[in-house]
């Protein structure tokens, strides 16, 4: 047997297990036998798209993620530095995924930046220095060690105050529009 037949197999009952399905009730979601399930995860029975398929499908997942070959890579992240103007940043997670997490370097400004909205919500946590967070008429500093969380409807931008910050950022799917301090988004 393969090692990607042994890891589709795994996936296939840890899924199950994780749904606290019965061989039973997973043979009447997918229109499969419980034998053959059963012949399936234990690697009695080949497996072909023909039972792949309805076993994915009635694990709510897809064919592709049971057959995801996963390496170092693929959980090792290695960022890189990317500058723009008087900020570095450093992408901390896959591009694919629904979370975007970064880290970001900051630089103090000599003016406030403008405010910006979009769909989502942000969530950072400062390592290192101050950052003065506007957000609409407010302005809050958080201090390293701190965390801020908000929704980015409201008008928003943050600075490096007295030095450079260091900053961990988290945007969910919508609210991955990366803020930039130079007036462009």
């Amino acid at each position: 047997m393969s090692e990607i037949e042994q890891v589709v197999r795994t996936r296939l009952r840890s899924l199950r297990h994780a749904q606290s399905l019965s061989l039973d009730e997973l043979a009447e979601r997918s229109n499969l036998s419980p034998s053959t399930i059963s012949r399936i995860e234990t690697g009695k029975r080949a497996i072909s798209l023909d039972v792949l398929l309805p076993l994915a499908r009635a694990l709510r997942t897809d064919v592709e993620t049971l057959l995801e070959n996963e390496t170092d890579d693929d959980v090792v992240i290695r960022p890189v530095a990317s500058q723009e103007g008087s900020r570095t940043t450093w992408m901390l997670s896959k591009a694919t995924g629904n979370i975007k997490a970064l880290k970001v370097r900051l630089e103090p400004a000599t003016a406030a930046p403008e405010q910006r909205v979009h769909p989502g919500h942000d969530w950072f946590f400062v390592l290192e220095g101050r950052v003065r967070l506007f957000l609409g008429e407010r302005a809050v500093v958080v201090e390293a060690g701190e965390a801020a969380e908000f929704g980015t409807m409201t008008p928003h931008a943050f600075v490096a105050e007295g030095g450079p910050a260091e900053v961990i950022m988290v945007f969910d799917q919508e609210g991955h529009v990366v803020h930039r301090h130079d007036g462009e988004e």
